[in-house]
């Protein structure tokens, strides 16, 4: 049990130290290439932070385990879609772009009912058992293609990024050429005096905002998001050997484990990630990053594994696949009904809510 915990422990570290330099990286990155920060999280930092999930959803596939795959993948989405932007609205209220809200948005409600319907066959069907076939795997697939296709064709079309501002130039010294020529070196002293220190202040702001938010070398930004990506994946996997090594010595069950242990520990730096993004003043690189991650999770994960060996579904109710694609309806929903389309701190409150009575489901009905 000791060893669990401190497996768990380091696992968070790692994570927390991954996201912040991933998120520095990227940023850095997406500047220097002109890309929005909403793309670069759909794409460089969601793949990233879903490698726990790959790996756990890839192996569990190999092992005939079709069960905890999804169940990590369903429960990885609900624990984004519920407690990670629920977190990142309570502490800061999120505002969503309208390409999110018209494009990204409606694409993880897909998701989330592509899941539903693949994956609940007793209710869609009337069949014996659940089973994501081959076909749902490659339907799954495709829909991942199209989605990375319209977004990289979103990337060449956005914006190129603003300019970091630099400080105001001293106003220019005029020549002695006149009689004033004392007056007027009084005047630039006098200027040099009162003014120096700022001016050197602003320009100690300015070259840390260009090593903070997109200016650093290159290298250093390639490093950063290597380092990051490790972390991410090393702790990530770490947080999940700890946390089912302790609960398999409580006594709970596998789909109970795959749903909720497995969930939050793979889905932990994608939280660690956008939490850290979104302080850092980064809302859509955070939203983006989250999205990202479902819409990857539900089409290529779950499509590759149910592509390689069909899926066998047990122990999950119509309740899971429900709460999955519901999470999707309610940051549509939320993305709509405010004037400056923002998640507010109420809305993150109440998403966490929903998180909340899921897992306390989860528990009575293992009970």
């Amino acid at each position: 049990m000791i060893h669990d915990i401190i497996i768990l422990i380091i696992g968070l570290v790692l994570i927390i130290a991954g996201g912040n330099y991933l998120t520095d990286g990227a940023v850095s990155i997406a500047r220097r290439m002109k890309i929005s920060q909403v793309v670069i999280g759909l794409t460089v930092v969601a793949i990233g932070s879903s490698t726990p999930d790959f790996v756990i959803a890839f192996l569990s596939t190999l092992k005939g385990e079709g069960g905890m795959a999804l169940g990590d993948v369903v429960g990885a989405n609900i624990f984004d879609t519920f407690l990670s932007i629920g977190v990142m609205a309570a502490v800061s209220p999120v505002v969503i772009d309208k390409g999110m809200q018209r494009k990204e948005l409606p694409m993880l409600l897909l998701s989330g009912l592509a899941l539903f319907v693949c994956g609940d066959d007793v209710l869609v069907d009337g069949s014996a058992k659940n089973i994501l076939t081959r076909t749902d795997g490659l339907m799954l697939l495709g829909f991942f293609v199209i989605f990375m296709k319209y977004t990289f064709s979103m990337a060449h079309n956005t914006e190129p990024a603003a300019k970091i501002s630099e400080p105001a130039p001293m106003p220019p010294v005029a020549t002695p050429r006149t009689g004033s020529a004392v007056r007027q070196k009084s005047t630039a002293a006098a200027y040099l005096k009162s003014r120096g220190l700022k001016a050197f202040y602003l320009r100690l702001c300015d070259a840390n905002n260009r090593i903070n938010a997109g200016e650093m070398p290159v290298w250093l930004a390639v490093v950063l998001i290597i380092g990051g990506l490790a972390a991410l994946s090393f702790g990530g996997n770490w947080i999940v050997d700890g946390a089912s090594g302790i609960a398999r010595r409580a006594g709970m069950s596998q789909t109970l484990i795959g749903l909720t242990i497995v969930a939050i520990g793979s889905s932990v730096p994608d939280l660690s990630t956008s939490l850290i993004a979104a302080l850092k003043g980064q809302p859509g690189l955070a939203l983006g990053n989250l999205v990202g991650s479902c819409v990857f999770n539900a089409f290529f994960i779950i499509g590759l594994c149910a592509t390689i060996h069909p899926l066998t579904i047990t122990g999950m109710s119509v309740v899971d696949f429900s709460t999955l694609a519901g999470g999707a309806l309610l940051l549509c929903i939320f993305g709509s009904c405010t004037r400056r389309h923002t998640i507010t701190r109420g809305m993150g409150w109440v998403l966490i809510a929903g998180y909340a009575a899921y897992m306390a489901y989860l528990v009575l009905s293992a009970i």
